[in-house]
């Protein structure tokens, strides 16, 4: 078979190889072509033979085409126009650059280069201002935005000077965190070697025995690989500290004894002698030597030279020192009072002589001289003394009459004031020993020799009244500030008032009362007085100044007498620290001046009642009614003196005359309180019936209705009641929980969830609502139903305290923690919460806690019976008698009115006459029974 042949190349040239500067196209003028914008003059053809020309021609000239060449074109077009396109481009100039360059650069040239350089410069400096503002705002906005790591921890750096030498040391290392030490490395474990164990052995055990070389030259030779004994270690320290202790025991002030507090203070401030120390003390040395040589008249000179021997541990010549110091300055009484410091105590009295031998004038030394002194007697002598050289001085007076008699003191002040009389606390103490009469005298004396002393018009008047004569005390006051003002004193309001509490504090209350009086409206605009004082009087009673405040609002009632916020603030201090005749006796002149005040009838009232005078309580509020016919207050307070002291028939009469007279409905809902509590079930259901005609929007009215129906056992008919006051009163929560609570009762759960949801769409953010729900899921075991509507109500009421007291509550065990801080978080400041966190505290035995929080929960709400409850309970099983005691005493005198379990038994028909120390046992039983429920409802 023949074998295929291969086809024939017809483009042979194309494998050639390409002549010389071989160009396609060229020949025919396909050329490429370039822009100068792009790289500059464009480039000259390569040099080609003339492809017209015969091949054995030589080649021709270069050229474009089939013209002449480039280069003689371009030669001719720039002598035409005067300059060369290929010239180097200029940034500036442009192509222009060579324009004049061939002209000559003459001084015109010159003097019009330096002109146009001037208007340059100038054009310069009127933009500079402006250019270098906006550089510098660019660059502090750059540095704003891109700050450098030092200017981010400045703050920081500053706050290190705070930083004490412990707290620097505290701060640990950083350590080596790269990434190469963080690589795990293979660790290998092999058995250990008997050899080592052996030497280790070796080298724990003790020698008993010298060693056989230094046995050999007599036992003088240590061994050399022998281990130190730790123990010999320990016992040296303690040699040590047996040194420093009897190096304390011999100090400079003569002690035989070391200071059981302060010893280890002071071995601790003994500093080891090392090379560098002591190098340093040598230093100091030659310092001081120089300074007390080139200026030896230079007392903290030789005190500093002395103290630096003290330190070093060379008390005689720190003794020596001084002693020179004393010498050369002998009226310095540093210097001498040093000496005397460094001196032994058998010594010392000898150099203080000496230095008041020296300087006779000075108290400093004559006051060291008498501490020196160990007895009384020889310390009034030495002061004595110290009183012949310097007899003005007031405090060698003052030390040595602390140390006469009674006797003795009242001579040292009468010549004290003859020598000070101008210092009023001699003259003051001097009248306060003395008997009336001359105490009189003398406080004449002093008002001579002091006119500007406002003080000895308050020793004065604290004087008089001690003697009895109070009518005297407002005269003295009332002169002394005429005289002061008269003296060109100003009279300070506050300063004062300082001194009016002063003298309450000093028993003197017919003083602080007249200070008072005379001078709470000095500097105080008349638009201003009310609240200023009334301000003034609260300070005082926080202060526990109550005369003062009494005193205050004394002043504030004479000058608004017809106030009536005045006259309660008046009542409540009296009421909170006075006693129930003066009460009595302020709320008789209130009720006078302000007849139509309600609160101060009632408050009058009830005091009389709290007393037990009913008849005096009846005859305040006929009174009352007297000035007041139309006031309901009065009416339902009337209604209540009667009802509370089991007069049924008289609350009933007073409550149909209300009603004659146009009550509003807290009149027929008391009517109707009324017959329930007198079982006349007939006539509540009539005036229920007559008040939803006149007030159908009451919603308390209707819950009335509807619980009625319900004792009754009426319960479609209470469910009727309900549904109607609903469509009357929307958005009432009580309304909408008794429907609740029937609907469970009668059909379950179902019913339950169809009621409550409808009670959320009409009021989404009421938090009983939302609670109810989660309630009665949970009991009916839908634990997870009520994890899911708890989750919802926080979202409508983030804010609510017993949402998240429940949700507490029904948090696992190990959540509760969380849970709380998370409701702390939201509601700090809301009693339900801080009674959840005390019961928590509770349940974990925490009780000093438990208490503090369960205080903080009746603190925030007094109001609410439930806390008040929860503590009683809690100091019943952890408390004792006197804390059990103060938890009912508190809550007697709150009167809680509310609380979800509080209520209910205070309202029942059977409590209703109940005290609430009563009512407060009842609850607490009630919640043990609740406890005891839930215990044995987990265990099953």
């Amino acid at each position: 078979m023949q074998a295929p042949v291969a086809p024939k190349n017809r483009l042979e040239f194309l494998n050639t190889r390409p002549p010389p500067n071989y160009v396609a196209g060229l020949g025919r003028g396909a050329t490429g072509f370039t822009t100068r914008s792009d790289i500059g003059p464009a480039r000259a053809a390569p040099d080609l033979p003339d492809r017209s020309a015969g091949a054995g021609a030589p080649a021709g000239p270069s050229g474009v085409g089939r013209g002449r060449g480039k280069d003689e074109e371009e030669e001719e077009e720039a002598e035409d126009k005067g300059y060369d396109e290929n010239q180097k481009f200029d940034e500036f100039e442009g192509n222009d650059v060579g324009l004049f360059a061939s002209a000559e650069y003459d001084e015109e040239d010159k003097e019009a280069d330096a002109v146009w350089d001037e208007i340059d410069k100038r054009m310069d400096s009127r933009r500079k201002d402006r250019r270098e503002a906006r550089l510098k705002e660019e660059i502090e906005k750059y540095r704003a935005s891109n700050p450098k790591i030092t200017e981010q921890f400045a703050d920081l750096k500053r706050k290190l000077v705070t930083l004490s030498a412990a707290e620097w040391d505290s701060i640990p290392e950083i350590g080596d965190y790269s990434l190469r030490n963080k690589k795990k490395r293979f660790e290998s474990f092999v058995p250990v070697p008997d050899t080592l164990l052996e030497k280790a052995r070796q080298e724990k055990e003790h020698v008993t025995a010298l060693d056989p070389k230094s046995r050999a030259v007599g036992g003088t030779e240590t061994p050399w690989a022998q281990t130190p004994d730790l123990t010999a270690v320990g016992e040296g320290r303690g040699t040590v500290l047996s040194l420093k202790l009897d190096r304390l025991s011999d100090s400079v002030s003569g002690l035989t004894v070391v200071d059981p507090k302060g010893y280890l203070t002071d071995l601790k401030s003994m500093k080891i002698t090392s090379d560098a120390e002591i190098s340093d003390i040598k230093k100091a040395r030659l310092l001081l030597k120089s300074v007390i040589q080139t200026n030896p008249k230079h007392p903290p000179g030789w005190i500093a030279a002395a103290r630096l021997e003290e330190v070093a541990g060379k008390i005689p010549t720190a003794r020596e020192l001084i002693k020179r110091g004393c010498e050369e300055c002998p009226k310095n009484e540093d210097v001498w009072i040093e000496a005397c410091r460094l001196a032994n105590p058998d010594e010392a009295k000898a150099v203080i002589a000496r230095g008041v031998k020296a300087i006779p004038n000075s108290v400093k030394l004559w006051m060291h001289a008498a501490k020196l002194e160990h007895d009384d007697a020889n310390k009034s002598r030495v002061l004595r003394k110290g009183l012949e050289n310097i007899p003005d001085s007031v405090r060698l007076w003052k030390a040595v009459v602390e140390l006469a008699n009674e006797d003795d003191a009242k001579l040292l002040l009468q010549r004290a004031v003859e020598c000070c009389p101008l210092h009023v606390e001699l003259w003051l103490a001097l009248a306060r020993l003395e008997k009336y009469d001359a105490a009189k005298k003398v406080l004449n004396k002093a008002r001579e020799k002091l006119p500007k002393e406002p003080a000895i018009w308050i020793t004065a008047a604290k004087l008089e009244e001690a003697f009895g004569n109070t009518s005297m005390v407002g005269k003295i006051i009332e002169r002394g500030i005429r005289a002061l003002q008269r003296e060109g004193v100003e009279i300070d309001r506050e300063a004062w008032m300082k001194e009016a509490e002063a003298a309450e504090r000093a028993g003197s209350v017919a003083t602080c009362n007249a200070i008072i009086s005379n001078t709470i409206g000095i500097g105080v605009e008349d638009e201003d007085r009310k609240a200023t004082w009334v301000a003034d009087a609260e300070e005082c009673k926080k202060r526990g100044s109550i005369e003062t405040a009494r005193a205050i609002y004394s002043c504030a009632i004479a000058a608004f007498k017809s106030k009536k916020s005045v006259w309660l603030k008046a009542a409540q201090l009296e009421k909170a620290h006075g006693t129930r005749e003066s009460l009595d006796a302020l709320l008789r002149k209130a009720v006078t001046y302000t007849p139509q005040a309600e609160v101060l009838w009632l408050m009058g009232a009830k005091e009389k009642w709290l007393a037990g005078d009913v008849p005096a309580a009846r005859h305040i509020l006929q009174e009352a009614y007297a000035a007041i016919p139309k006031s309901e207050e009065i009416w339902l307070a009337a209604f209540k003196l009667e009802f509370e002291n089991n007069e049924p028939e008289r609350a009933r009469m007073l409550l149909a005359k209300a009603r004659e007279r146009g009550g509003t409905e807290r009149v027929w809902m008391k009517s109707a309180i009324v017959e329930r509590e007198l079982g006349n079930s007939s006539e509540e259901r009539r005036l229920l019936d007559e008040g939803l005609k006149l007030f159908p929007s009451f919603f308390k009215i209707w819950l009335m209705l509807g619980q009625l129906e319900e004792r009754l056992g009426n319960l479609p008919q209470a469910k009727e009641a309900y549904e109607l006051g609903l469509k009357q009163c929307p958005n009432s929560t009580p309304l909408w929980l008794s429907l609740a609570n029937l609907e469970e009762r009668m059909s379950g759960l179902s019913k339950v969830r169809a009621v409550l949801t409808m009670a959320r769409k009409r009021n989404p953010h009421f938090p009983e609502l939302w609670l109810a729900a989660i309630r009665a899921e949970s009991r009916h075991g839908s634990k997870k139903e009520a994890d899911i509507l708890m989750a919802k109500a926080l979202q409508e009421c983030p804010n609510s305290g017993i949402l998240w007291a429940a949700a507490i509550e029904m948090a696992p065990r190990p959540q509760r923690k969380t849970k709380s801080s998370d409701a702390y978080k939201k509601c700090e400041h809301d009693p339900h919460v801080i009674a959840a966190i005390g019961k928590l505290f509770w349940h974990d035995r925490k009780v000093d806690k438990a208490r503090t929080w369960l205080n903080r929960a009746v603190t925030l709400a007094p109001d609410v019976g439930d806390f008040w409850a929860l503590l009683y309970k809690f100091e019943l099983q952890h408390g004792t008698e006197d804390q059990q005691k103060e938890v009912m005493r508190k809550c007697i005198a709150a009167e809680p009115k509310h609380g979800e379990r509080w209520q209910p038994i205070s309202k029942a028909v059977e409590n209703s006459h109940q005290p609430v120390e009563a009512i407060l046992k009842k609850l607490v039983v009630a919640l043990g029974k609740e406890e005891k429920a839930a215990e044995d409802n987990k265990h099953q």
